[in-house]
């Protein structure tokens, strides 16, 4: 039975590959602190979809993944790192300092790594590590994992998530090198799903769409045009498992679709689904991010990987479930 630790296990990624390891046979240990914003549920408060407290191989640490390190002992087949200050585009950009503290968050865990040995560590970076100048309204492009090349120009990352994130990346590969530490590093597009927090824009959208009478008129950030490439979490999980024991040098693999979707585009297709004709008011004070953020899939082809569930497909995954939620609530009260 592999045994995993998984930082930051309660959050909307955590989450998932959490219940699949546990369904697939695994002893798992999560250590999450629920830190405010960041969309994390602690297990007592009910997770969405299964229960992983039902498994007798699931542990619950809730505490700071840096404070589980100064006193843990126990030795790991694999760590998942996926602790990080991090939540909706607001966050990024309106805390900057906050999301900072990934930096310590990073570097306790690579400490950690160095005394622990886990067998495998599997971590992940983000999108956000890759230069900003391939994602610009005059010049944007499709992502490729060479973009960012630590011996050469790895560019200006987007703000200090991306920063925090590219220095994970380069401390993983100085693991790698110095210390003979296997590990695979997975930028995570706009990885979305049901049962997301409401503070990302996918949901958020979703809800708004459900709820806004037909006929009516909804909020859209920014110009709306700004692009993005939308993976479904299970993509996700599936293209981890079916690839963390391929890569052992610290080097990248995209987690996308290498598809450009616009915010316009979403909530037409999300409205079109649900019947409704709507009408979108764009907010120019309020962030948009970079223009047009898409990963380039050919790495993951490679590996024999390709995403399964298409966006349409997605929506009505999420429209259902917000339903049921809300058909629960009314029933509770």
């Amino acid at each position: 039975m592999p045994k995993a630790l998984i930082t930051g296990g309660a959050g909307f990624v955590g989450r998932h590959l959490t219940i699949r390891l546990l369904s697939l046979g695994w002893e798992v240990d999560v250590v999450d602190p629920i830190y405010p914003g960041t969309g994390a549920i602690h297990p007592d408060r009910g997770w969405p979809f299964e229960d992983p407290r039902r498994y007798s191989t699931f542990s619950f640490y809730g505490q700071d993944c840096r404070e589980f390190f100064k006193s843990s002992e126990k030795k790991y087949d694999y760590a998942f790192h996926l602790a990080a200050i991090v939540g909706g585009r607001l966050v990024i950009e309106n805390q900057p300092l906050a999301v900072a503290d990934d930096l310590s968050i990073d570097a306790h865990f690579w400490q950690w790594a160095k005394e622990r040995r886990p067998g495998k560590s599997v971590v992940f970076s983000s999108s956000a590590a890759y230069p900003i100048r391939f994602q610009t309204w005059e010049n944007y492009t499709l992502l490729s994992e060479d973009m960012i090349d630590f011996t050469r120009d790895i560019g200006v990352p987007d703000l200090t998530y991306g920063w925090a994130k590219l220095t994970c990346e380069f401390l993983a590969r100085v693991a790698y090198q110095r210390h003979g530490l296997r590990s695979v590093i997975y930028r995570p597009f706009s990885g979305y799903g049901e049962d997301q927090d409401l503070s990302y824009p996918f949901p958020s959208i979703c809800k708004r769409i459900l709820d806004a009478p037909n006929g009516s008129e909804i909020d859209v950030w920014g110009s709306g045009l700004q692009m993005r490439d939308f993976i479904h979490i299970e993509d996700c999980v599936d293209i981890v498992l079916a690839t963390m024991d391929k890569i052992d040098d610290a080097s990248p693999l995209n987690l996308s679709t290498g598809i450009f979707t616009s915010f316009i585009d979403l909530m037409q297709a999300a409205s079109g689904l649900c019947g409704k004709s709507l009408r979108f008011k764009t907010q120019p004070d309020k962030p948009e991010g970079v223009f047009a953020r898409g990963g380039d899939t050919a790495r993951q082809l490679a590996f024999g990987c390709r995403p399964k569930i298409a966006l349409q497909d997605g929506i009505r995954k999420a429209f259902d479930f917000r339903k049921e939620l809300d058909s629960r609530q009314k029933a509770a009260v």
